[in-house]
């Protein structure tokens, strides 16, 4: 009898364990590289696409678009990728890794961020040459954008230092470590308080377009559901309401 009863206990386990595999096996997980400039906007609009594609679960890799973009032709594996300038995307898709047409769905420009209150009296990159300034490194996106404002500006920077990302630019602001940087008008609206804005005329000579493609070799149908969700009329709210302008 004792038996017997372990015997079905043991039978009730196998079944919950195999019916516990089947859920998980039929898990659509979805790898998305994305500009770190993108973070706030593709996060926030993941619970919305994932409740519109049951079973998928996106998993994001946010990083400066010219890291990303050197995994991609390393070989990583991933789904889509939304880089923050046509340049790095044009690399991928000779690279081989992305055969499709690229979709532009937002663009963005470069403002002048300060500590709260602004208090080295900021005005425009031509006040920065007495001020600890960052940037973004000349490789990334927004390093080639500053380059051409600082161009405009008819002036010249030296940095404090030169970072891989826009998100690093804006830590080192935030965190005292710079007095100001040059990050996109998106981050400087995400971070709110934690910083003064000034505009710089000279943005509009660097407007960054942001194009996103499914990886050649991807293997998940929801890749393309993901990049129609974000060109479309979900995406664009989003992108608008973050400070992103219009493709």
């Amino acid at each position: 009898m004792i038996g017997r009863v372990a015997l079905g206990a043991t039978l009730v386990l196998l079944t919950v364990s195999a019916c516990g595999s089947t859920d998980s096996a039929s898990e659509d997980t979805l790898t998305v590289f994305a500009a770190a400039s993108l973070k706030n906007v593709f996060t926030g609009l993941e619970p919305e696409f994932e409740a519109a594609n049951p079973g998928v679960d996106v998993r994001f890799s946010f990083a400066g678009s010219s890291d990303l973009a050197a995994q991609l032709l390393a070989g990583a594996p991933a789904d889509v990728f939304a880089a923050a300038d046509q340049p790095t995307m044009d690399k991928v898709v000779q690279g081989g890794r992305i055969t499709a047409a690229p979709a532009t769905f937002a663009t963005n420009v470069l403002t002048l961020i300060t500590a709260p209150g602004n208090p080295k009296g900021i005005t425009g990159i031509e006040d920065l040459a007495d001020a600890t300034v960052v940037v973004c490194a000349p490789q990334v996106p927004c390093g080639r954008a500053t380059q051409k404002v600082v161009q405009a500006a008819g002036t010249e920077l030296r940095p404090a230092s030169e970072e891989s990302s826009v998100a690093d630019v804006l830590t080192k602001v935030t965190s005292g470590q710079a007095d100001a940087g040059l990050v996109y008008v998106t981050d400087a609206t995400g971070a709110g308080s934690k910083v003064s804005t000034v505009p710089i005329p000279q943005a509009s000579a660097a407007v960054n377009t942001y194009p996103i493609a499914v990886v050649a070799d991807s293997e998940h149908p929801a890749a393309a559901k993901f990049t129609e969700f974000i060109t479309g009329p979900a995406g664009r709210k989003a992108l608008v309401a973050a400070g992103f302008g219009a493709p």
